[in-house]
């Protein structure tokens, strides 16, 4: 194994973090990497998320949103409920917020058999954050400044998963706007800052 090829998966990232480390693993890349790991099977696992939760037809206003049942029991709708999404970053590290639109705005509160909103209820406490990944912040900044081929590479495959995880939602959902700064734009936006002051500096 002498370099990483551009489409491993995050089980030959962290093989390759290992044969080029001698076996040792930092703690922080352990971190983001088992949090990576919940977004592979965020569909597929057992327990509840968010994301999994938004994407259940149960929780949409079907009457709002035209909706019929097929023969096989799918729900078929005749517009796509609307959501907005924002990236946020924070000391727990990253986090894709959701939030339902009305009448063209992003709505941040509670909304509860609202005729116009297209989930029959919403709860922002539990539904608005759909997921996180956890120290990406805190290793975006190591990794800018120590690191090595796997760290770069596990850094851009929490990126395309984010970005395919919310792709998936495009399917089920209209987004009208996604805001701030996406996994690949904010380690740029480090390199930015980094790199300023190295200028600075020298």
């Amino acid at each position: 194994m002498h370099s990483l090829s551009p489409k491993a998966n995050l089980k030959e990232i962290n093989a390759y973090k290992k044969h080029i480390n001698w076996g040792e693993v930092p703690a922080l890349y352990r971190m983001l990497s088992s949090s990576i790991g919940d977004l592979d099977g965020i569909l597929t696992h057992g327990f509840d998320s968010a994301y999994k939760q938004i994407l259940n037809p149960k929780v949409w206003n079907l009457a709002f949103l035209g909706a019929t049942k097929a023969i096989d029991g799918s729900v078929q709708v005749e517009r796509k409920p609307q959501i907005s999404l924002r990236h946020e970053f924070n000391d727990m590290g990253y986090e894709l917020h959701c939030y339902p639109v009305v009448d063209g705005e992003s709505i941040t509160q509670s909304m509860i058999k609202k005729p116009n909103c297209p989930f029959d209820v919403w709860y922002p406490e539990r539904m608005q954050m759909l997921f996180r990944v956890n120290s990406l912040v805190a290793f975006g900044v190591y990794c800018f400044q120590n690191g090595d081929e796997a760290d770069i590479a596990l850094l851009k495959y929490a990126h395309y998963k984010v970005e395919a995880l919310i792709s998936t939602l495009g399917e089920s959902f209209q987004i009208v706007m996604v805001k701030g700064y996406s996994i690949a734009e904010f380690y740029q936006e480090i390199a930015k800052k980094n790199g300023n002051i190295l200028t600075q500096e020298s």
